[in-house]
């Protein structure tokens, strides 16, 4: 334990230091822009809210498959997407072709719901930017396509949208 707490007390170099303070950087953006959902007054939170952006920009899934994009277990995303069902957010449907299958869709009240929770996200990121150069904002696109380009490498399908 003391190693682990000296070890952490030495400066990070490279791309550890530039991996510690781009996750710093996030968890501060995050925390912020979730102040934004609550403003949404939504009943199903952030964990609702991210279920439904796979369902609204990555089409219908299946529990398990959502259980996988979100990193969580399946008995919990149960009882989350039993949570956007009460509250008419998502439907399920049997598959026609695999009466075992059944897919989580998102309804047009949860895709409303999704979509305002964007827009509010999006006016706060823009408000930050009002602050920020042209050139600076430059850097931010590059960046945000780097990071895109990461995640899209080795992705499994279920995450993509």
């Amino acid at each position: 334990m003391a190693q682990l707490r000296a070890a952490r007390a030495a400066p990070l170099r490279g791309t550890d230091a530039i991996a510690d303070r781009l996750l710093s950087a996030a968890l501060r953006l995050l925390r912020r822009l979730r102040r934004q959902d609550a403003e949404l007054q939504t009943p199903v939170g952030a964990a609702g809210l991210s279920v439904l952006s796979v369902l609204v920009l990555g089409g219908p899934r299946t529990i398990g498959q959502l259980a996988e994009a979100e990193g969580v277990k399946r008995s919990t995303m149960s009882r989350l997407v039993a949570t956007l069902e009460r509250y008419w957010m998502v439907t399920r449907e049997s598959d026609p072709n695999d009466q075992r299958v059944v897919w989580v869709r998102a309804t047009a009240t949860g895709r409303g719901v999704m979509y305002r929770g964007r827009e509010g996200r999006v006016y706060a990121l823009t408000r930050l930017f009002d602050r920020l150069s042209p050139a600076e904002i430059a850097q931010l696109d590059r960046a945000a396509e780097l990071i895109e380009k990461l995640l899209r490498r080795g992705q499994p399908s279920s995450e993509r949208g």
